[in-house]
């Protein structure tokens, strides 16, 4: 045990060992924070949410360090609500009636990609009445629309062709921004009001209203075409990637040395039996069973692991375990230790297994990124888990939504490179751990 601590410390002495560890353990606080912040339950619900959990975000939002790359302000949104107190509501002159305003500041560069007005009101027979007047910085007036507010409603100014034709046959979101002396679209900066006249018809009715101005920008990740927030899959991502990649690689390195171990002390048949099974077991196309048992049993990621390290369990590993187990065999201690009448199951687990620890440990790391990347890939030809958010996922539906072609660069390169984060932090310090422990390499 002290020499094989005395070998980790030596990773010291390898730059490549302790940039790895760095990105390593990066992706380990990532994991922990996400498991700790969003809990599985809610991350399951976040995801699988639809517009009531992601109305107040935008649809194919940047993320917000996007302005690093512009010299724009792109616009932020913006959420006012008579529920949370930040609009107001003050009583009219006329009995029964009553005016919601919506004040805001708009100092961005760019429009907001969408506007949304959504009505909550309480009533018996007949919905309240609702007039919408858009206040603008210079002192203009404009009239938006008159409807009943129901019980749960939502209105678009930029699907109303009676605004648009309004406004010169401009969407709303630009038309109710835009400065009117310049020639081209430009926002006009400042404080703006939309202005809602209420008239109830019942004496016991009510009305709640909230304003969503969707900016071009949202959160550290951006949005999706489904407007969730890709931050919630990037960070449950890493635990569900390290948990896989982990899980596969000690799983099927621990087995397959074990058999590998017991097939050589044991000998005769039991050898013959296990290599035969590597032998068939390596023929098989490893990636079409995985792709078959996705398409026709489940695509649950926990059982795509359990396949996945039954067929890598007699992999060609075992043959190179075997080729070591031969040799720690014939060697003296193990010829004492039956001399003094260790049972079989001491020599294999105590003397010969320890033996090749070492040998094991580089192998395990490296391991770790291919199984990363084999349920990614799994999830980028549709077989992921339906139900988790992964990094995966997240290529194979940016693919899908055609997000190269669109532009939202974002949606595939923030998971595309945190794979290669993980790929290249556990290569970095496979590669000084098997300098470390493998004989012929520690004087490269």
């Amino acid at each position: 045990m002290s020499s094989f601590l005395r070998s980790l410390r030596q990773l010291r002495r390898y730059p490549s060992a302790i940039g790895g560890i760095l990105v390593i353990s990066l992706l380990v606080a990532l994991a922990v924070y996400a498991v700790v912040t969003i809990p599985y339950s809610e991350a399951i619900r976040l995801w699988r949410g639809g517009e009531e959990v992601w109305g107040e975000y935008p649809k194919l939002a940047l993320p917000i360090w996007a302005d690093w790359f512009t010299d724009q302000k792109l616009a932020r949104s913006i959420v006012l609500n008579t529920a949370d107190g930040s609009a107001t509501r003050a009583p009219s002159e006329s009995v029964g009636n009553e005016t919601l305003t919506f004040e805001f500041d708009f100092p961005y560069d760019t429009f907001p990609s969408e506007i949304v007005v959504f009505f909550t009101s309480r009533y018996d027979a007949k919905p309240p009445h609702v007039a919408l007047r858009w206040l603008t910085p210079d002192g203009r007036e404009i009239r938006v629309t008159e409807t009943s507010a129901k019980r749960a409603d939502t209105y678009r100014p930029g699907q109303d062709t009676k605004l648009t034709r309004r406004l010169s046959q401009t969407a709303a979101e630009t038309g109710l921004l835009m400065d009117p002396d310049s020639k081209e679209p430009r926002v006009l900066k400042g404080r703006y009001q939309l202005v809602m006249d209420v008239h109830y018809f019942e004496p016991d009715s009510s009305l709640d209203a909230k304003l969503v101005m969707h900016g071009q920008v949202s959160g550290i990740a951006g949005t999706d075409d489904r407007r969730r927030d890709l931050t919630v899959a990037l960070l449950w991502g890493t635990p569900i990637a390290l948990a896989f990649g982990l899980l596969a690689a000690v799983g099927t390195s621990l087995t397959t040395m074990i058999i590998a171990a017991i097939g050589v002390w044991y000998g005769k048949w039991v050898d013959s039996l296990v290599q035969r099974i590597t032998e068939v077991n390596m023929i098989l196309p490893f990636l079409p069973i995985l792709i078959m048992v996705g398409t026709l049993y489940t695509r649950s990621i926990w059982a795509i692991l359990g396949m996945v390290i039954l067929l890598s369990i007699f992999g060609s590993s075992i043959k190179t375990y075997r080729a070591v187990f031969l040799q720690v065999k014939e060697s003296p201690y193990i010829e004492a230790a039956r001399a003094y009448g260790a049972s079989d199951f001491r020599i294999v687990f105590s003397y010969m297994l320890p033996r090749v620890i070492p040998m094991l440990i580089p192998q395990l790391v490296t391991l770790i990124p291919s199984y990363v990347f084999l349920e990614a890939s799994l999830a980028l030809l549709g077989l992921g888990d339906p139900v988790l958010p992964t990094w995966g996922k997240l290529i194979n539906e940016a693919r899908e939504a055609g997000a190269l072609f669109h532009g939202q660069y974002y949606w595939m390169l923030e998971p595309a490179i945190l794979l290669s984060l993980t790929g290249l932090g556990f290569a970095m310090l496979g590669f000084a751990l098997d300098r470390i422990f493998n004989p012929r390499l520690r004087g490269l």
